[in-house]
């Protein structure tokens, strides 16, 4: 099986290559997308032939390993292209390339007719391969070549419609804001290095266990969770996201459901043994992701635009998902991300179909009364929403309630209590979308503009995830209800020892509470859901009767003013000291100045120089009279 690796990275490689070097003569034709999504199907079914191989293989025989060549050799440190798959990594390229692969399909429906059709399935494609090199590469290097590659990526897509300002300031600042994330990543290696001399991922994790906690350890792990911030958008750095939907929506989907925001989870669960070495850093990690859940989602409350609701949506899922990893349940923020990739995509598709059908609107106040126009991207959206919700037995209902679990059992009361409320809120915004963009009153003009339900090559991957939106939670069916934990024991090879360190630091209490709470859970999404169907489903003055709600209204609708801080706090002074100094005297007067007086002292020698050669013999002769003098006076002299 190890020579069927590569074929996973060279396909969708190969795709990029044919796309860029000949995207130019297909325009519009659909070829291109054709070429693209073919690509990706092929990387998917390689990876389900391994899969399938590893599955029945023997505990021992599941890590594969392959070098396609040496890279760097400097001193004792060896840095090779060389891939790692084992039950981690397997599950991430499965959604990677699978779902990869549905939004592909997808995008040839929804990016017919668009003049960059061509140069976008090039670059959707090199985001697949730059995402796979971050999750199958067996050294940290090797996964920051890809980090940074899917920066790259995502910064062509967001500001892939760069004839309008907007987008190519939303796309700016994605890679403005990640690069501060990635100065992390880069510290964190170099760290290593000094400590381990390797920046291997097996062997940082053995150098760890034979040093035990120590400052290197939690200064590395600080690090690497300060890039996964910007990566994964938690606060701070978790302004990008929302902006970054500037670009085509499939983009939207492939960047929050299946490659880029979910790398700081893979991060920092392929680094569990480190994080479980650091209890401060653990708990940092939990603090910030509970924040972030927490604050994402009282913003997404008052969003009307149907695309910004989901991106904080994302915000506060990726939230729940350090969280499960702030309190040592790595398994359990894997889950989340595996579930989250089947209703994000199948959400963000959906809000595609539904923009689609609108002409490009995306304000859900100008909706309204869509569920009989798209019928399938209704009923796929509404399955979709309650499994977000955590409504058993939908696949978000498992993985939130595992995290919420592990934070009671191993963090704190808090945790479990703060955690409850962000599902209540996030129960609430996600029916409040499904009211305002499929119930009550049209606030659309039909007879002008009437929707229509999208073709095959969109729906059928709605309807594809929208199923595995429905029984992708039975992977993780936890034993108190009958389960096997499948997925958890799947990856107890290579985070089992993670969760027993982290364990050993927390403690572990609250037996015997699972399934109240559990039942409390579920009774706190059915009231957000409740509180919806009560403000919204047959609502039409919306704006107004959220106005009623007074200055919480005001400051959530805002942002809670985070990205005017950034503005007041960063923007500006950066404006400013660029204006006042580095323009006006760095580059006016400095270097200008440098440059200029070099041109002016050459132009004045040259003036001097050129009266020696301006073409009159009289002056040559009077020259040569009077070198002749100064010749014999300096004989006579001396």
């Amino acid at each position: 099986m190890n020579e069927l690796i590569p074929y996973i990275v060279l396909f969708p490689l190969l795709g990029f290559a044919i796309n860029g070097l000949f995207g130019w003569k297909y325009k519009t034709n659909p070829i291109a997308g054709v070429i693209a999504t073919l690509a990706v199907t092929a990387s998917f079914v390689v990876a389900c032939m391994v899969f399938f191989n590893m599955v029945g293989a023997t505990e021992e025989h599941r890590v594969l390993k392959v070098t396609v060549m040496d890279w760097i050799s400097v001193g004792k440190v060896n840095v090779g292209i060389s891939y790692l798959i084992d039950q981690l990594s397997i599950i991430f390229v499965l959604v990677i390339t699978g779902v990869g692969a549905l939004i592909h399909l997808y995008s040839m429906g929804y990016m017919k007719g668009d003049p960059g059709y061509a140069r976008f399935f090039t670059y959707l494609n090199l985001f697949i391969v730059m995402m796979l090199q971050l999750v199958m590469a067996d050294n940290y290097l090797l996964t920051f070549l890809g980090w940074e590659g899917v920066g790259l990526c995502s910064y062509l897509l967001i500001g892939f419609w760069y004839e309008e300002v907007k987008n190519g300031d939303a796309a700016k600042k994605a890679f403005i804001v990640n690069r501060i994330g990635d100065f992390g990543f880069l510290v964190a290696m170099g760290i290593m290095l000094v400590t381990f001399g390797t920046l291997n991922y097996q062997d940082v994790a053995n150098g760890a266990l034979s040093m035990g906690s120590s400052t290197a350890i939690t200064a590395i792990t600080m690090m690497l969770f300060l890039g996964c911030t910007g990566k994964s958008a938690q606060i701070p750095l978790f302004v990008w996201l929302p902006d970054a939907m500037a670009g085509p929506t499939p983009v939207s989907a492939l960047i929050h459901a299946a490659t880029m925001v979910t790398s700081g989870i893979y991060l920092v669960a392929r680094s569990n043994i480190l994080f479980a070495l650091s209890p401060a850093t653990l708990s940092v990690v939990a603090v910030v992701a509970i924040c972030t859940a927490l604050l994402a989602a009282m913003i997404g409350i008052f969003q009307n635009d149907i695309k910004k609701v989901l991106a904080y949506s994302t915000v506060s899922q990726l939230g729940y998902m350090f969280l499960g990893l702030g309190v040592g349940a790595f398994s359990a923020g894997v889950f989340h991300v595996l579930t989250h990739a089947f209703f994000k995509a199948c959400l963000f598709l959906g809000s595609g179909a539904v923009i689609h059908a609108m002409h490009h609107e995306q304000d859900m106040q100008k909706m309204g009364g869509l569920k009989k126009y798209l019928p399938i991207t209704y009923w796929t959206f509404l399955i979709a929403t309650i499994a977000i919700a955590g409504i058993p037995p939908f696949a978000g209902f498992f993985s939130k309630d595992e995290i919420l679990w592990k934070a009671f059992s191993q963090g704190s009361v808090l945790l479990w209590v703060l955690g409850a409320l962000g599902a209540l809120m996030t129960a609430f915004y996600m029916f409040r979308l499904v009211y305002l963009t499929f119930f009550g009153k049209e606030r659309f003009d039909a007879h002008h503009h009437p929707p229509h339900e999208v073709g095959a090559a969109m729906y059928i991957p709605l309807i594809v995830l929208a199923a595995l939106s429905i029984l992708g939670g039975f992977l993780g069916v936890p034993e108190i209800l009958g389960g096997g934990e499948t997925l958890h024991r799947w990856l107890e090879p290579v985070l089992g020892a993670g969760e027993q360190l982290a364990a050993a630091h927390a403690g572990v209490h609250g037996e015997g509470m699972e399934i109240p709470l559990m039942a409390v859970s579920v009774g706190i999404a059915v009231v957000g859901i409740l509180l919806a169907t009560r403000y919204y489903k047959s609502k039409t003055t919306l704006a107004e009767n959220e106005r009623k709600i007074g200055g919480f209204y005001k400051i959530a609708s805002n942002k809670f003013y985070v990205d005017k801080l950034y503005e007041s706090a960063v923007v500006k002074p950066t404006f400013g000291l660029s204006n006042s100094f580095l323009y006006k005297i760095v580059d006016v007067k400095i270097i200008d100045g440098i440059v200029n007086g070099a041109a002016a002292v050459t132009g004045m020698l040259s003036g001097i120089l050129r009266r020696l050669q301006n073409g009159l013999v009289q002056n040559y002769a009077m020259v040569i009279v009077i070198g002749i003098f100064a010749l014999i006076g300096y004989i006579l002299m001396f």
